[in-house]
């Protein structure tokens, strides 16, 4: 029996069908790094307290992950923050985290064991500081805390390492002039006006822990001026990370109503040990730029990671895979 030859335009249909499928291969082949198939096996990533934006960042991040690396089995670890977290890199207990600048630098200048070998992967978003009281409360400065009960985070989170130089700053002994409290952003908030008086927190705006109680709770922002962060500069070390700046008024619209607030920030850094496995790195790092959106979506912060920044990850030098993955994408 004699077989027909498909008709013209099926011919074509068919051809056009099949040079498609050579295009998506040989794009899906271009997307990844040196054609090389993803790299698989088993990492751990040390996130921060679960109300926090380290956590939402890590969750969203493993997805994206899962989606380039699907046999690369990513494990999520809470933490206290980032002085936890910087401690854990460095002793291997986890092999990327994020950290606050200023926390980094202060383990390096304190020459903790493994600090020589923390290398860094992307500048991410900053962190921004919230001092928080009642919207009744007579704390109007940092000064004002006088005497107060102060959350002031968690004894190895980045808040604590923050609030205290502010404390001292502005002439108030942390360990005596309040009364400190160990709270974090995952049970300040529900503290706040019963239990304690104000508390700090530093991290992304909006934090998912504030947004949520600005919705039903009446508090405000205690303004931290561009005095006190020069003050912070004077005592030289890890807190030349520090810069002033204010928080938006479209942070917290229904705590704001239309007002920034005089604040400072200091950067965030993706980071992991010089011994990480290049070519994990090298994706790792190219889902992070690639997922910008996408995180940013949920994690508002993460809308302002980019290329022209990422790159820049002082105190730490680039680790050999991220730095192959930015010459690979230079213009």
């Amino acid at each position: 029996m004699s077989r027909k030859s498909p008709r013209p335009g099926a011919r074509a249909a068919l051809v056009g069908t099949g040079a498609g499928l050579v295009v998506l291969g040989l794009l899906l082949w271009w997307l990844q790094p040196l054609g090389e198939k993803p790299p698989s096996g088993t990492i751990t990533f040390s996130t921060g307290t679960r109300a926090g934006v380290y956590q939402k960042y890590g969750e969203l991040l493993r997805a994206e992950l899962r989606k380039d690396m699907p046999h690369l089995d990513v494990r999520l670890l809470t933490s206290a923050g980032s002085q936890e977290n910087v401690e854990r890199v460095a002793s291997g207990k986890a092999d990327f985290t994020v950290a606050a600048a200023d926390a980094v630098e202060t383990f390096r200048l304190a020459g903790h064991p493994g600090a020589a070998e923390l290398r860094g992967v992307a500048r991410l978003y900053d962190d921004y500081v919230q001092l928080v009281v009642p919207s009744d409360s007579t704390v109007r400065t940092v000064a004002d805390l006088r005497g107060k009960r102060v959350a002031i985070g968690l004894p190895d989170s980045g808040v604590r390492l923050i609030a205290t130089r502010l404390l001292a700053a502005a002439g108030i002994d942390p360990e005596h002039d309040i009364v400190p409290r160990a709270d974090g952003i995952d049970t300040g908030p529900g503290r706040l006006g019963k239990e304690i008086d104000a508390f700090f927190w530093s991290g992304g705006l909006p934090t998912d822990g504030l947004k949520k109680i600005a919705e039903n709770s009446a508090f405000r922002f205690v303004p931290i001026g561009e005095d006190l962060v020069a003050t912070l500069h004077e005592s030289g070390g890890a807190t030349r990370y520090y810069r002033a700046t204010s928080i938006p008024e479209s942070a917290y619209p229904s705590v704001q109503n239309g007002s920034v607030v005089p604040t400072m920030a200091v950067s965030n850094v993706l980071m992991t040990r010089a011994d990480m496995d290049p070519r994990i790195t090298e994706w790792l790092t190219r889902a992070v730029l690639d997922s910008r959106d996408g995180i940013g979506a949920h994690v508002h912060s993460a809308q302002l990671v980019d290329l022209r920044t990422a790159i820049y990850t002082d105190p730490l030098e680039l680790h050999a895979g991220a730095r192959r993955y930015y010459r690979s994408v230079k213009p």
